[in-house]
């Protein structure tokens, strides 16, 4: 836990299960790591640059209610309250997830990607109806990076843990590497408190489809990210946009509260409605009918941004992702949970028609984020 010597190379995967992003041309795109001038990784030894990092993970002394040992030694002790652990795990790698300078001007924070990869994974634990207890976190660093940015990095994690909600959740642990680019790596725990999860396959014909959270947002901000008009020349509006790439901010009291509720299936959305939602009706074996009213509710807020990036803001609310909203489903009649908007409704399939996503009963394309085609 935290014991893998800094001086070991790692070795780099790019772009095996992840997107790639096109690798910046310029050293000046090398973003805050390389470009702010201070203290870097390798002037430390691990232990050295671990004190550096420790104490910014403890949460002003408070370990999570399921953390029993927590880091410092060779492995955490976490407790399973009822005897079933709900778990997750995700990864951010430079230029494939992230850039530390974007073509807008915009430079990543170590902040930034420690909150991401919070929420993230808090996320998919909250989509199963569960809490986060604890969470393990690998960092692979290039030696050149900043240790000033690498502090910045655990005060975002332990920031997103805290202000998304997830308050007995905590870090046990986790280990440092070295390698060519920065990569973080997060496993989150969690528990079900007892109560049964909610799975993708539950959705039944003649339940309602609802949304927890916002959808397009950070598909925007993303888009704003990648074009030529400076972060700076931003309004407020569309600089939350970027705020919501980098920063998501799941609904997690949603999750729980949508199975206190009743909820027959669930999903974290990270790749878009049509997607996720096009995976919600195959594992249920259902076809969901999305109504346009509102989605052109949810495209309002972003209609600004396509206006001034020439893009169609639709598109952003359909098939963006990484807004880490929640879909559900619910049994007709009954009251949705706070937080929740209905967006549709699961129908039964028709003669041969397969598992799917309509628009106002039309088919539509799935669309959304494939890892494996970019």
């Amino acid at each position: 836990m935290l014991e893998n010597p800094a001086t070991c190379p790692g070795q780099s995967h790019p772009g095996q299960f992840r997107r790639r992003l096109p690798h910046p041309e310029s050293p000046a795109a090398a973003g805050e790591p390389l470009a702010v001038p201070a203290v870097r990784v390798s002037a430390l030894s691990e232990s050295g640059l671990l004190a550096r990092i420790f104490p910014r993970l403890a949460m002003d002394g408070v370990h999570g209610e399921a953390t029993l040992l927590g880091p410092g030694d060779d492995a955490a002790i976490v407790a399973a309250p009822d005897g079933r652990t709900v778990i997750s795990i995700d990864t951010q790698v430079q230029d494939q997830d992230f850039r530390l300078q974007w073509p807008n001007g915009y430079r990543t924070t170590g902040f930034d990607v420690g909150w991401k990869a919070a929420a993230q994974n808090l996320s998919d634990i909250n989509a199963m109806g569960a809490r986060a207890t604890s969470l393990v976190v690998s960092l692979t660093l290039p030696p050149e990076t900043a240790v000033a940015w690498v502090e910045d990095l655990a005060d975002g994690l332990t920031a997103g843990i805290r202000e998304l909600g997830a308050v007995h959740c905590s870090v046990a642990g986790g280990d440092l590497g070295r390698g060519r680019e920065i990569s973080v790596t997060v496993a989150v725990l969690g528990t079900l408190d007892g109560g049964p999860a909610v799975l993708r396959s539950g959705a039944r014909p003649g339940d309602v489809l609802a949304l927890a959270g916002t959808a397009g947002h950070a598909a925007a901000g993303l888009a704003l990210l990648e074009s030529d008009v400076h972060v700076d020349a931003l309004s407020a509006g569309q600089r939350a946009l970027v705020d919501l790439q980098c920063r998501p901010r799941p609904p997690l009291a949603a999750g729980p509260a949508a199975r206190g509720a009743g909820a027959t299936a669930m999903l974290d959305v990270s790749d878009g409605l049509l997607r996720d939602g096009s995976r919600l009706a195959s594992a249920s074996g259902v076809a969901v009918d999305l109504d346009p009213g509102p989605l052109e509710w949810l495209a309002g807020p972003l209609l600004p941004a396509a206006e001034l990036l020439g893009m169609d803001a639709r598109e952003w609310v359909l098939g963006g992702g990484e807004d880490h909203g929640l879909l559900a489903t619910f049994p007709p009649g009954s009251p949705l949970p706070p937080g929740f908007t209905a967006i549709g409704s699961v129908q039964a399939l028709g003669i041969n028609e397969g598992p799917g996503v309509k628009i106002a009963g039309r088919s539509a394309d799935t669309g959304g984020w494939d890892h494996f085609a970019h």
